[in-house]
């Protein structure tokens, strides 16, 4: 995402006053949304798995004036604020069939498979259709499942539920809402697909359209909670909002229960995702809050919620502060550089040995770690680092980018970019829990990359 657009001199000045705001007020520790900075997301959908949360999701191209989409990306964290990049193991050349348009899918796990259902165009008809894919795992690499769209009707935005009995159900569409049970294999499905009746009863009511007299738009996201079916779709474009409604059933009828996040966010489009992760519940959405952050370069960020006695869902808003940390971050196991609650100037890309590593690092950038627990004290920091240019300096740094030093190690160029070697140097003062701040200081240019880190007590 480096460099952000270009913006006019009196709103520069005015995002630096903010930004100066921003650094100094307390609030700025819990700043977490959106939860991925260094590219834009959109069409959250998340998975519990093993005790992490897998996030997939799209990616916004830069500067993008359309729904321009060309890959999917995974993401995960086991506190809720602490995100690891894992890149992109899915993308339009995964499907052989796929012309454009990587938009807005979901993955579920059965016997000990994944499976990633998005909407494409199909090459062959120019139109949307729904393929699959599979890996071993939540991080694939995902691959073809099938060599062709599992279904075609021209519609979009697929999400997959698998019933307490074993059976499942893909559900997708825009203008409609369609559905049918897939096979146990989750690459085949029994019967064709069923319309679901989009009533005002089921769906609520539109005014000012004709031809959709129902609030649903797109994007549904259907699950089960004590007994109760969900549907938590985007309503009434445009700008959407998100509402839900419920059923006894998972094929209905279906009765529609209101609002769950109003139209907000700078973003004409949102897309709901939820799940229960270590008792909590959390709820998963997107907007346009980074800079140049839009309709078409969105965001993905997550609020924690708590469901009303009844079942029902409250009014959900967006916020900055994101969902609160579940536990704390251990920094004396070898934490990846990508895991990141929050940063600042610094990208991504794979890493020649294996993962991710950030990179594209210039003087005074900074990547946030939150709520690392030191303990009774840490004695050292050591990083892998590689460099092809002349290197520069990790300043290790706790709650703040200018926060406290405790410790700095110098980077010296290895040769080549990924080119690694691991440095190490004294830490001083950190002990307890802290916010950790990683900043790199430097020459001109870009200084080095960091795949790891890691501290010893």
């Amino acid at each position: 995402m480096k460099p952000f657009p270009a913006i006019p001199r009196r709103a520069a000045a005015l995002l630096t006053a903010l930004l100066c705001a921003l650094v100094l007020a307390p609030a700025a520790a819990r700043a977490d949304n959106p939860i991925v900075q260094h590219i834009y997301t959109a069409d959250p959908a998340p998975l519990v798995h093993n005790g992490r949360v897998y996030l997939y999701t799209g990616h916004d191209e830069d500067n993008s004036t359309w729904f321009t989409m060309k890959e999917w990306r995974v993401w995960s964290s086991d506190d809720m604020v602490n995100w690891t990049d894992h890149g992109s193991p899915m993308n339009l050349a995964t499907f052989s069939w796929a012309k454009q348009d990587a938009w807005a899918g979901q993955a579920i796990e059965r016997n000990g498979k994944f499976y990633w259902y998005v909407p494409v165009v199909n090459r062959a008809t120019g139109r949307m259709a729904i393929g699959v894919g599979v890996a071993d795992s939540p991080t694939g690499p995902f691959r073809d499942a099938i060599g062709r769209p599992l279904v075609e009707n021209g519609e979009i935005d697929p999400t997959v539920f698998i019933d307490d009995n074993g059976q499942a159900y893909l559900y997708w569409g825009n203008p409609n809402l369609w559905y049918v049970r897939l096979n146990a294999d989750m690459t085949s499905f029994s019967g064709s697909p069923t319309q679901v009746p989009l009533t005002t009863a089921g769906f609520g009511s539109r005014s000012g359209d004709a031809n959709r007299p129902t609030l649903y738009e797109e994007g549904p996201w259907v699950y089960k909670r004590n007994g109760l079916y969900y549907n938590v779709f985007a309503a009434k474009c445009c700008s959407e909002f998100i509402a839900y409604s419920t059923a006894p059933s998972p094929t209905g009828p279906w009765t529609y229960r209101g609002t769950v996040m109003p139209t907000q966010g700078g973003s004409f489009t949102n897309h709901a995702g939820i799940v229960d992760f270590k008792g909590g519940s959390y709820f998963f959405y997107h907007n346009g809050a980074l800079p140049g952050g839009g309709g078409f370069t969105r965001s993905v960020a997550v609020e924690k919620f708590t469901y009303n006695a009844d079942g029902t869902i409250p009014t959900i808003n967006m916020t900055t502060g994101g969902a609160p940390q579940v536990g704390t971050l251990n920094p004396f196991a070898r934490q990846e550089a990508e895991t990141i609650a929050w940063g600042s100037g610094i990208e991504t890309e794979p890493a020649s040995e294996g993962g991710m590593n950030i990179g594209w690092i210039e003087n005074g950038d900074y990547v946030k770690v939150k709520g690392a627990a030191f303990g009774s004290g840490a004695r050292s920091f050591s990083a892998r680092v590689a460099s092809a240019g002349s290197g520069g300096t990790v300043e290790v740094r706790l709650d703040g980018p200018n926060g406290t030093v405790v410790g700095r190690c110098g980077v010296s160029g290895t040769g080549g970019w990924q080119t690694w070697t691991t440095v190490s140097c004294p830490i001083s003062g950190a002990t307890g829990t802290h916010d950790l701040y990683l900043r790199f200081t430097g020459g001109s240019g870009y200084l080095f990359n960091v795949n790891w880190w890691q501290f010893t007590a």
